[in-house]
C-alpha cells in the first residue's frame, strides 16, 4: 500500500499542475465557451478524486467498502475516457496538456496496479473502514484532496453559468 500512496501522491500532483496550469492559467477553461461539458465532467472526476486521495492515506475499505472504492475508481476512468472524447470534440488540445494526459494516464494504471491486490484483501474483511496511516504524504494527500474539492465545486459553477452564443 506504501506504494501505491506515493504513486497517488504523485498522480494527485500531476492533475493539480494539469488543473492551476492548462486548465485555469493558459486556457481558463471555467470562462471558455462551449466547455460546459467538460467543466461538468471534470467536476465529477474531482469529486471522485476528492474522496479517493482523501481516504487512502488514513483508512482501507473493508468488505462492501472495497466494492464502492472499486465503483468509485472504475467510474472515474469512465469519467476520465468520457472527458478524453469531449476535449476534442469542443478544442484543440496543446501539445503539453495532451502530454500530461498521457503522462496521468500511466501513472493512474500503475497506482491501480499497486492499489487492485490490497482492494482484493480488504474485500474479504468485515465491512467497514480499518485505520491505515501513511504519515505525511496522507496529509499532503489530504491538502491535495481540499483543494481537488474546491476546484470541482468551480467547475460545477462555471458549467452552469449562461454562454455566449
Amino acid at each position: 500500500m506504501k506504494t501505491a500512496i506515493w504513486i497517488l501522491l504523485v498522480q494527485a500532483s500531476l492533475g493539480a499542475f494539469d488543473t492551476l496550469y492548462y486548465h485555469e492559467y493558459k486556457l481558463k477553461l471555467p470562462h471558455g465557451d462551449h466547455t460546459q461539458m467538460e467543466l461538468r465532467l471534470h467536476a465529477a472526476r474531482d469529486f471522485a478524486y476528492a474522496i479517493i486521495i482523501a481516504s487512502l492515506g488514513f483508512v482501507t475499505w473493508n468488505g462492501l467498502w472495497a466494492w464502492v472504492l472499486a465503483a468509485i475508481l472504475l467510474a472515474e476512468i469512465v469519467i476520465t475516457l468520457w472527458d478524453f472524447v469531449e476535449e476534442d470534440k469542443v478544442r484543440v488540445l496543446p501539445p503539453g496538456e495532451r502530454c500530461m494526459h498521457s503522462i496521468m494516464g500511466i501513472v493512474y494504471g500503475a497506482f491501480l496496479a499497486f492499489l487492485v491486490p490490497d482492494l482484493l484483501h480488504w474485500s474479504t474483511l468485515p465491512t467497514g473502514f480499518g485505520l491505515s496511516y501513511h504519515g505525511i504524504p496522507a496529509w499532503i494527500l489530504t491538502l491535495i484532496a481540499t483543494g481537488v474539492f474546491v476546484s470541482g465545486v468551480r467547475d460545477l459553477v462555471a458549467s452552469c453559468r449562461p454562454r455566449t452564443a
